[in-house]
């Protein structure tokens, strides 16, 4: 008797060819759904302890840092030592200078860069672009304020903001040029020939057609190298070094919300470090309306595009 025409026994399945008992396929299953219950439980706990200290970090910092947060703190300039009152005001505008100043440099650079990077993967450019920024997203910030200081404050003879915001530049360039690459690689690659076939040219493909259909992403990547750039205090200490008064002069010093947190905290004063606290509030009220924003920005455009996001 042929076997494909054996008949299968009871309590039996035919699988493959060859009859195997129901019993053990039911134990392959049972043990597969404890393996991916345990697997489940494993991930949930571990993603549960990595949000449990920035939920203690946030709350604390905000029981710290609301008791002296007002309207005063915002708008108004630092008072003397043993003064009541005053704000950081300087420290507020002179970050936003800082910053503007590093995504002026930062940002077209990286987007040229992503999209070399993204067209030619395998040339000696590409492969240089990408390890260069791998290496460079590695490198602690307080080197590259050193490297900055080195640069631009020793010839100058001075510190400036415009010697704060280079060191940022090259703080963010890596994120957003990384980012930017992974965005347009998921683009599909159809868009491009067919822009091309229609007679486009390289560069205008890359800006009427590849960058808006990665835009959702570079937008973010763009927002979250503002984030982070924002917080960092080190590059700060070599080069925008702070001030105490405002200033919007791109070649004078100026004050940061990080290099003034730092300064207020390491003080022995009680009125600074409750004002270190009200400051730390506000980086982090910052830094969580970046990351708001770039949801925000990412949610209109998936809508004016009609997709659902």
């Amino acid at each position: 008797m042929n076997p494909a025409q054996a008949r299968v026994l009871p309590g039996t399945s035919k699988r493959g060819g060859k009859a195997e008992p129901f019993g053990s396929r039911n134990a392959r299953y049972t043990w597969r759904k404890i393996t991916n219950v345990v697997m489940l439980t494993l991930t949930g706990a571990a993603t549960g302890l990595a949000i449990v200290p920035l939920i203690w970090i946030t709350v604390y910092v905000t029981m710290q840092g609301s008791r002296f947060l007002n309207l005063a703190f915002l708008t108004q300039l630092p008072t003397p030592v043993g003064v009541p009152g005053g704000g950081v005001v300087h420290a507020i505008v002179g970050t936003g200078i800082v910053v503007a100043i590093a995504c002026a440099i930062a940002i077209p650079i990286a987007v040229a860069g992503a999209f070399f990077a993204a067209d030619h993967p395998n040339s000696p450019l590409g492969i240089a672009i990408r390890f260069g920024t791998d290496v460079l997203s590695g490198i602690p910030s307080i080197v590259i304020g050193i490297f900055a200081y080195t640069l631009i404050v020793l010839p100058q003879r001075h510190f400036s903001a415009f010697s704060g915001g280079v060191a940022l530049a090259i703080i963010m360039l890596p994120l957003v040029l990384r980012t930017t690459e992974e965005m347009l690689k998921l683009v599909p690659r159809n868009l491009r020939e067919g822009s091309l076939a229609l007679g486009a040219s390289n560069w205008k493909t890359s800006v009427q057609v590849l960058l808006p259909a990665a835009l959702n992403g570079v937008v973010t990547g763009i927002m979250l190298a503002i984030a982070r750039a924002a917080g960092e205090a080190a590059p700060m200490l070599f080069t925008a070094f702070g001030s105490t008064g405002l200033n919007t002069d791109l070649d004078q010093p100026t004050a940061t919300l990080p290099h003034t947190i730092y300064i207020y905290a390491m003080s022995p004063f009680k009125d600074w470090q409750d004002k270190a606290w009200a400051a730390a509030l506000m980086l982090i009220v910052l830094v969580l309306g970046l990351n708001i924003l770039a949801r925000a920005l990412t949610w209109w455009r998936a809508r004016q595009m009609g997709l659902n996001y």
